[in-house]
């Protein structure tokens, strides 16, 4: 097993924000009536409503979840340091993420 790097959360006041950057997560979890809450209450407890949600409970029994969600705006360190605390969720399997920049001339 691999060691955990602790990062630290940016402080809420302090936060970057960069309107051309977009983080990208998508958690497979246990099917659990809990998992959706605490995943929101990530972005909730930091004043952020993200961008785009979809969910949905998949596989034989019906015994996955999975969230798609996206957030406009997020700097690099706050949505590695989510990703790092969505993986750490009890029923969470597995989290990918995916952060890109979209030019100004788009």
């Amino acid at each position: 097993m691999m060691p955990m790097t602790a990062v630290a959360a940016p402080a809420f006041e302090s936060r970057a924000n960069d309107p051309y950057h977009t983080a990208y997560f998508a958690v497979h979890a246990e099917t659990d009536p809990g998992v959706m809450p605490r995943v929101l209450a990530l972005f909730a407890k930091r004043g952020l409503v993200p961008t785009s949600w979809h969910s949905r409970v998949c596989g034989p029994d019906s015994a996955e979840l999975m969230i798609d969600l996206q957030m406009q705006g997020m700097a690099r360190r706050e949505a590695d340091f989510i990703a790092a605390q969505l993986r750490q969720m009890p029923f969470v399997a597995c989290v990918l993420t995916f952060q890109c920049d979209r030019g100004t001339h788009d």
